[in-house]
């Protein structure tokens, strides 16, 4: 049950146990990617999640409005990006989840996460959340639940251009993808002895690409949409569980 298209009542009388708040940014992604990929992929996912729990089920899952901003001060040098600094963004993610599972709310939150730069700070609210009782919160980042093909992340590559291409094919600009391609960096970062000594992305990647874009088709795209859905629901069913 999406919060944005429903009743209050319609949430008082689903009585839900479980919900997932998508979390993602706003944020340069090369020339051919939206600046919303962050915030698409995540709320695709806990969409798609909550809606095949609830077909294995029979259980309501609340689906939270996504938050679209997130921790991307390092894409700063690309046009459009959007950033809160992490002490905002923690308080933010924090509040929205305590209105959420607040009164008769959910008893179990999960986190969905579109965005790495978000990762460290998901993760110590989730930690907070649950020790300080509000709820039982777990952060997930739909890449890391990928398999195989995590190792191929990247940023506005193989990966979010694969799920793009296949659940909104439209917002990939496909004359664009060699340029991508071509002005790109291959890897996350400038290391030295274990340390990433940029601070920013445009530091390594002229145009905020790190991967090969041309490397993620429409049924990468499908398979990975469908790796990142399953694992949710196997989330969803572990917090259910700690919390019956």
């Amino acid at each position: 049950m999406r919060l944005a298209d429903a009743t209050w009542t319609d949430v008082r009388d689903a009585d839900a146990d479980l919900a997932v708040l998508p979390v993602g940014s706003t944020e340069g992604h090369g020339p051919h990617a939206p600046l919303g990929t962050d915030a698409f992929t995540a709320e695709a996912v806990a969409d798609a999640g909550a809606d095949a729990y609830e077909a294995e089920t029979g259980e309501s899952v609340l689906v939270a409005p996504t938050i679209p901003v997130g921790i991307s001060e390092e894409h700063r040098a690309f046009d459009g990006t959007l950033w809160v600094t992490p002490d905002t963004f923690r308080a933010y993610v924090r509040e929205t989840v305590e209105s959420l599972a607040g009164g008769d709310g959910p008893d179990a939150v999960v986190l969905a996460n579109g965005h790495g730069g978000n990762v460290d700070a998901l993760r110590e609210v989730a930690a907070r959340l649950t020790r300080d009782g509000v709820a039982r919160v777990a952060p997930f980042t739909w890449f890391d639940a990928v398999g195989e093909h995590s190792g191929d992340m990247g940023h506005a590559g193989p990966l979010e251009t694969a799920f793009l291409r296949h659940e909104q094919p439209d917002l990939v600009r496909e004359n664009r993808v060699d340029e991508a391609r071509e002005h790109g960096s291959e890897r996350w970062g400038d290391w030295v002895a274990g340390v990433n000594l940029a601070v920013d992305s445009d530091e390594f990647t002229e145009n905020g690409v790190v991967g090969d874009p041309s490397e993620g088709d429409a049924a990468r795209g499908r398979e990975l949409k469908e790796l990142a859905t399953d694992a949710l629901v196997d989330l969803l069913a572990a917090l259910r569980e700690r919390t019956a």
